[in-house]
């Protein structure tokens, strides 16, 4: 049986849906061709044994007449299925649509591969003047939305970090990721995305692939974060997965550590590294932080910056870089009390969230109202809650699809082993589902690390309003007593008792009080030593005080929300264009649909033919912009009106001004193409109000003559 039409059916990209999501009616179908395929082989095997054994003629030719009605519902089932995942919104598929818009990027000097005229390096990219822009615009608006709402404490620390500081953070042992070789080219890959990239080809290439073999791919799908080495390299064999660029062998999964290492200094003896991430450099700064901030808790720290990364593989443009900006707030909160008082404020929001438990049923995200999910426990806590709900209205008033993000939550294998709890705020675009935002209650391991490597206490205090009578565990090694056991025996060792008997946990220690009691001596094993040594009950005093308090020291717990800048941006490129036809209808034309508040340029400027005076007035109204701080472009080219509107409306210039007379003006609006005539000496503020949100278009509109459009 042929099945190469429906086997040949790649699926198209959908702007609103993942590709490879289930969808039940599909399922089903999916479920019964899978039903038909194998009553077709078994009446297949049939028909072949009754020819084997020369049975009655009329016998085989009904066996063939029923082999023949099952093809056929199964090739009208096939047909139903390819029509069905074949649907599209008008684009050809998401690899079309992915390089119209890189397409657009690179030529209009959105996005520049770096060092490009050196052949480039993989991974970097620089941005040109309308990417700047943009970039620019989405940082001025991050200030806005949390530096300055929630008052943060903003800082700026240097690239280049000390190994220590990194040792101390975990980064120096941790921060790797799994890469695989060409056994045979030398050529390195990362193992995860190589078998991510199998499993999703499968799912999009094969739409007749049986329920089973789906199920499992998504599985792998839902929990690839959570295999270990040996648990890839055992998916990697079993699919057969090779080198993508020679089908060559690879070798097993192994670790690399992706921090740029450097020395500090020209005798090159300090080890340093590029940061891998911008938050160790607040940690570090707690103290002070803590005493600028009149040693008050909570309150939250901010730092923009860029970062650096030695993938092992870069790939997808912005998506993953060696060099990119991000933005980090660390906000320290006690751990006892992690309500926020402006929770309530995004309490009513509905936003998408795809808890771990729906990831491992492979179900799909839920629209969960914000309050609830705090509720039931779902987020672990109210300021962690409070910054989702942040994040999700930063996002979607860049100009981010709604119905394309996301909050996902760690699955218990893929979070830190000291998380108390994660989310990732991921948007769709044609590369997938990609995190861009990580949300994290990181507990306080960052600031007892640091306190432990440095000896410096970053800590915190909660002043009572009465003092407290607290009972306290009183441990008092009896040096002289234990020198006459220990100095022979142990010489220098000696401390490393001391040390053991004085890092005994409060239960530890009160059954060796009733052990000295009783027996009046203890065995008594010292780790440091790998031995037991016995303890007598001269050699150490150990008691429960009361005593009266009037504060308690603390470390404080740290929630960090962390933002991908150039991911965020790549998406927003993504979900705000679109094309539509020309006037003339014999071409499409490239638009980007930003916000205003992101846009690269706010307006442009056009005088309607070469004249003089109308030069004049575009001057004008340039200067005026300029007063009202709006960024702003002039086109005194000679192209006809259209051409100019299709090369502004490509880099997403919200409103056109054309200069037809020297008293009043148009401005046009770019998506809906609308036009109003304006007074010269408004123009400049009309323009400002509608981009700063002051008003809207359709203010615009009813406060000013529309004018009959001609495009």
């Amino acid at each position: 049986l042929s099945l190469s039409l429906c086997l040949s059916v790649r699926p198209l990209f959908f702007p609103a849906f993942e590709m490879g999501e289930s969808d039940p009616e599909i399922e089903a179908l999916r479920q019964s061709i899978a039903d038909k395929q194998s009553s077709v082989e078994k009446q297949a095997a049939v028909v072949r044994a009754l020819k084997a054994s020369a049975a009655d003629t009329a016998q085989t030719e009904q066996a063939l007449e029923l082999l023949k009605a099952l093809k056929v519902g199964l090739e009208s089932e096939c047909r139903e299925l390819a029509a069905r995942v074949g649907a599209g919104n008008g684009i050809a598929n998401k690899e079309a649509f992915r390089q119209a818009v890189n397409n657009i990027l690179e030529r209009r000097l959105f996005l520049i591969p770096s060092f490009h005229i050196y052949g480039g390096v993989t991974g970097l990219y620089d941005y040109g003047p309308p990417g700047c822009a943009v970039k620019a615009n989405v940082l001025a608006f991050w200030r806005q939305h949390f530096v300055l709402e929630e008052n943060m404490l903003e800082v700026d620390c240097p690239c280049v970090t000390p190994e220590v500081v990194l040792k101390a953070s975990g980064h120096v042992d941790k921060f790797t990721d799994l890469m695989v070789k060409d056994e045979k080219t030398g050529m390195c890959y990362r193992a995860d995305h190589l078998l991510k990239d199998y499993c999703k080809e499968a799912l999009e290439k094969d739409p007749l692939m049986p329920t089973e073999k789906r199920n499992e791919l998504k599985q792998i799908l839902a929990v690839i974060d959570e295999f270990t080495s040996e648990q890839l390299g055992e998916k990697l064999r079993k699919f057969g997965i090779t080198a993508p660029d020679t089908k060559n062998p690879l070798s097993d999964p192994y670790p690399f550590n992706l921090m740029f290492s450097t020395s500090i200094g020209p005798t090159g003896l300090l080890q340093g590294y590029l940061r891998p991430e911008t938050a160790q450099g607040i940690f570090v700064n707690f103290k002070d932080l803590y005493y600028y901030n009149g040693n008050r808790l909570p309150f939250s720290a901010a730092q923009i910056g860029q970062a650096f990364r030695n993938e092992i593989a870069p790939r997808q443009g912005l998506l993953r870089v060696r060099e990119f900006t991000l933005a980090e707030i660390e906000h320290f909160v006690n751990p006892d009390d992690k309500s926020h008082p402006k929770f309530k404020d995004v309490a009513e929001l509905k936003l998408l969230l795809y808890p771990r438990a729906e990831q491992i049923a492979v179900k799909q995200p839920v629209l969960t109202c914000l309050g609830e999910a705090v509720g039931k426990g779902t987020i672990n806590n109210e300021t962690l809650g409070y910054f989702i709900g942040r994040t999700y209205l930063f996002l979607v008033s860049l100009g981010i699809d709604k119905e394309r993000l996301r909050f996902r939550q760690h699955l218990l294998n893929e979070m830190a082993h000291y998380a108390t709890d994660c989310w990732d705020a991921e948007i769709e675009c044609t590369y997938g589902w990609i995190e861009c935002v990580g949300l994290a209650d990181r507990s306080a391991y960052d600031l007892k690390a640091h306190t432990d490597k440095s000896k410096v206490q970053l800590v915190a205090q909660e002043k009572y309003s009465e003092p407290k009578l607290i009972e306290s565990l009183s441990i008092v090694p009896n040096k002289k007593e234990l020198a006459k056991v220990f100095a022979k025996v142990l010489n220098r060792n000696m401390r490393l008792v001391e040390e053991a008997l004085l890092a005994m946990t409060e239960t530890e220690a009160l059954e060796m009080k009733a052990k000295l009691d009783s027996d009046g001596e203890v065995s008594f094993k010292v780790c440091a030593l790998e031995k037991d040594v016995t303890i007598t009950k001269s050699m150490v005093s150990i008691s429960k005080e009361a005593k009266k308090v009037h504060a308690r020291t603390f470390t404080p717990s740290v929630i960090e929300p962390s933002f991908g800048i150039g991911r965020i941006i790549y998406c927003l490129y993504e979900h705000c264009f679109y094309t539509r036809p020309s006037k003339a209808g014999d071409e499409q034309c490239n638009v980007f649909r930003f916000p205003p508040l992101v846009a690269p340029i706010k307006c442009t400027v056009f005088p309607l033919v070469q004249d003089e005076a109308l030069n004049a007035t575009a001057l004008q109204i340039s200067k005026a912009l300029t007063k009202v701080a709006l960024s702003h472009k002039i086109d005194t080219t000679g192209n006809s009106i259209g051409k100019r509107y299709a090369r502004t409306d490509e880099l997403g210039v919200p409103f056109a001004i054309t200069v037809d007379s020297s008293v009043t003006v148009t401005i046009r609006e770019r998506d809906s193409k609308a036009q109003v005539r304006v007074p010269v000496d408004e123009v400049a503020f009309t323009v400002r109000d509608v981009s700063e949100g002051q008003c809207s278009w359709l203010d615009i509109e009813s406060k000013y003559p529309v004018v009959a459009n001609k495009e």
